[in-house]
């Protein structure tokens, strides 16, 4: 009998070519997969409900594995997992059987994306590879009234990597959001799925509306143009972190 398992795994992504095992470097699924093979002495491939990119960290990434046996205590086969990732910074936060149909990917109904700007001068120490540093001090006003163009049912091109492999650049932007606590500016995008590289260059342009190259008026005509040529810079990846995946 086969028995259908998910895990909440949380990871920060600086050493890593990304999500998706790859040739060239170590890969999260790829690390997480060894662990689960120390732990339950079966091969097993781990579906993850995205792909984050090289340096994108998780806080609440999500993907199921299958297993011919029923995992008879929880706690421990969550502690045996960890303790095989112990190296990493890596961790599995929850382990919970789920029906046969579950699919990490497929079944989720959206994504929570965040993305952290810190606005200072001063180097960055103790979130240094963990967000953003914009040392020009940015136009949160402008920037919020910019990011509510986002909401709603859109072509994204403009937003979308040219090596994305989805069928279709229409996205439902379900909430777009942005909070200042001091000097962090944290930008909130819920949707059901995203292109590839879609929130960093969201980010990037909206940081240029932050510090005056872009009009808003300039902002909305680049993702109307739906041209990625039009799109600013992306920003870095050390500032993204994938949430929580809701089902």
């Amino acid at each position: 009998m086969k028995y259908n398992y998910q895990i909440i795994i949380e990871y920060l992504g600086s050493n890593f070519v990304g999500w998706q095992i790859q040739n060239n470097g170590k890969s999260i699924q790829e690390i997480v997969q060894k662990a689960l093979l120390k732990t339950f002495k079966s091969k097993i491939k781990i579906i993850g409900s995205g792909r984050t990119d090289a340096g994108v960290h998780a806080i609440g990434q999500s993907a199921n594995f299958f297993l011919n046996e029923k995992i008879k205590n929880k706690i421990r086969s969550l502690s045996t997992i960890n303790f095989y990732l112990k190296k990493y910074p890596i961790s599995i936060l929850d382990l919970k059987r789920k029906n046969l149909n579950f699919h990490a990917r497929f079944s989720a109904k959206k994504r929570l994306y965040e993305y952290l700007i810190i606005n200072r001068k001063s180097k960055l120490s103790v979130d240094n590879g963990k967000a953003w540093l914009v040392k020009k001090k940015l136009d949160l006003k402008a920037m919020k009234k910019s990011i509510k163009i986002l909401i709603g049912i859109h072509d994204f091109s403009t937003f979308r990597s040219s090596s994305c492999g989805a069928k279709t650049p229409v996205r439902k932007m379900i909430k777009a959001s942005i909070v200042k606590t001091n000097n962090k500016i944290i930008f909130k995008f819920e949707s059901q799925s995203f292109l590839q590289q879609q929130v960093r260059s969201m980010v990037g342009c909206l940081k240029y509306v932050g510090d005056n190259k872009w009009t808003i008026k300039k902002f909305q005509n680049v993702f109307k143009s739906k041209k990625r040529v039009f799109c600013a810079p992306p920003a870095p990846p050390e500032g993204l972190y994938l949430k929580k995946v809701f089902y």
